[in-house]
């Protein structure tokens, strides 16, 4: 048989089971609309807060509405004790709690200072990042007002008073991720990370599948083999590349810096590589069962060794040096920094190489497998 005979035997194999139709194909749709879902929101706003005011000033009820008016919280609610505010926080109904204590007002204008409490449900810390910086903003907002008070009284002009508030200046611009958002900050990694395990299931599925059982794997060389399983798959995936890496990331709003060439450039030594550690991997698994087991588990630690949801500088070194033998390691670290980020292609290039390498090992590896268990078939 040739090359092209082969692949699409291997094609027809793979459409006429009925798990890596689902795997391959059911999977990837699915996918690309599930893992978005929850970050579509991008950052959490609004979050519900109630207040205790002990005070009950002018001041007090400033700094409220200056609270309310931030996007980050919602006053729901003002209370007469900490004790009912724990009581809201505990049934769901407030993520946070402000205390004003009393003499609030007094103090401030007498130069002592105050103190103003709050807390809130940290279980969530997304959430309670959002109360805590909607109610800094607030107490400086407030701050702010009484030394203007103050400075007015002393007879300064308004355009010193707001001088003398506002020496420094903050102008804040992120270098990358320009909406601050969880979108583009997670999902270009969560798609490459989700074509590098679904490409290594099904290629070791379809192995998996026909080691014990006579067919046309063995009527071939393992070379001739294994080229046209990595192209089949390759094929199949440089799809699911083009519609991840190119309509969703357009669909859900994912900054994208690099050009189609390189994006694509970049992609074919991933898919190639994955595919040939599939390929190799699949010819030590007898149960068809077992790759979708073992490719989950190792999931959430290719997570965090990717570097993109976790500092790397705080994960042991070792387990960062031994996880670059994995394909989607150097891909999502190249990836986000060539398409995310808008480094120069010199910048990715040992990633790259670093694929290129990775897909002679795992193809001498995955022939060394493919031939191993020709042998024992034909030796039973």
């Amino acid at each position: 048989m040739t090359l092209w005979q082969v692949m699409w035997r291997d094609f027809k194999a793979i459409l006429s089971d009925k798990d890596l139709v689902l795997t391959i194909f059911g999977a990837m749709l699915f996918y690309s609309v599930l893992y978005p879902l929850p970050y579509l929101n991008q950052v959490p706003t609004e979050q519900n807060i109630v207040v205790v005011d002990h005070d009950n000033s002018s001041l007090s009820r400033q700094v409220i509405r200056h609270a309310d008016a931030s996007a980050k919280i919602t006053v729901t609610a003002q209370l007469p004790s900490v004790y009912e505010a724990k009581q809201w926080i505990t049934r769901g109904d407030a993520h946070g709690l402000l205390v004003i204590p009393e003499g609030f007002r007094r103090n401030l204008l007498l130069g002592k200072g105050a103190t103003l409490s709050y807390g809130g449900d940290a279980s969530y810390f997304l959430i309670y990042s959002a109360v805590v910086e909607g109610l800094v903003v607030a107490g400086m907002d407030a701050s702010k007002q009484i030394q203007m008070v103050g400075l007015l009284a002393r007879g300064e002009t308004a355009a010193q008073v707001e001088k003398a508030l506002d020496t420094v200046t903050i102008n804040s611009v992120p270098a990358f991720n320009p909406s601050l958002g969880y979108t583009p900050y997670v999902v270009p990694g969560l798609f490459l990370l989700l074509l590098h395990q679904t490409l290594l299931i099904a290629t070791s599925i379809l192995g998996a599948g026909q080691w014990r059982q006579p067919g046309y794997w063995q009527q071939v060389s393992p070379l001739l083999l294994v080229s046209a399983r990595i192209l089949t798959f390759s094929t199949i995936y440089a799809l699911f590349a083009a519609l991840y890496l190119g309509y969703c990331f357009y669909f859900y709003n994912v900054s994208v810096l690099a050009t189609m060439a390189e994006v694509g450039l970049f992609m074919v030594p991933f898919i190639l590589a994955t595919a040939a550690l599939g390929v190799a991997v699949s010819s030590l698994f007898n149960r068809r069962d077992l790759p979708t087991q073992f490719f989950l588990l190792i999931s959430m630690p290719i997570l965090f060794v990717a570097g993109f949801v976790w500092p790397l500088a705080l994960i042991p070194e070792p387990l960062v040096m031994a996880s670059q033998v994995i394909p989607a390691v150097p891909a999502i670290s190249g990836m986000l920094s060539l398409n995310q980020m808008g480094a120069d292609w010199a910048v990715i290039f040992p990633q790259w190489m670093q694929l290129w390498l990775m897909l002679v090992v795992f193809g001498l590896l995955a022939w060394l497998g493919i031939s191993v268990r020709q042998q024992q078939v034909n030796s039973d």
